[in-house]
């Protein structure tokens, strides 16, 4: 039954997510790669880095880089370092997007945790890092 509720409840807010994104021009994978270039310092990392972070296979971080990249919003170019590797930047306009959309963003989830007490939702964080940390160490 608890899994059962976990599925319904990523469904729920996944789709109410995409009406939100959607309305900015991005889906919620290439949101989640904006954020992780966004938060990550230099603003540039390279696609296998994205790939192991937002668990996805490389063919669909490279489709979902150009994507971004076609709008203008990433940069792709080889590294200085290593002229083998591939870098990914976010470009000014990937920052003002992510810089325009954060507040809605924040109301967002603010509006999807409301029926929790700010005491139950760490309640409930706590339990769910448990969980995932024995569903790490089990398998």
């Amino acid at each position: 039954m608890l899994v059962r509720l976990v599925k319904h409840l990523y469904k729920r807010i996944h789709a109410n997510a995409c009406g939100l994104l959607k309305a900015h021009g991005i889906s919620p994978p290439e949101y989640e790669i904006l954020m992780m270039l966004y938060g990550t310092p230099g603003q540039c990392i390279t696609p296998t880095e994205v790939a192991e972070a937002a668990s996805e296979k490389p063919a669909n971080i490279t489709r979902l880089t150009d994507n971004l990249c076609g709008k203008g919003l990433l940069l792709r170019s080889a590294s200085p370092e290593d002229r083998r590797k591939i870098t990914l930047t976010l470009q000014p306009a990937g920052i003002a997007l992510i810089e325009r959309m954060l507040p809605a963003v924040c109301t967002f989830l603010d509006e999807e945790t409301a029926g929790l007490d700010e005491a139950e939702q760490v309640q409930l964080e706590t339990l769910l890092k448990k969980m995932l940390a024995g569903i790490d160490s089990a398998g």
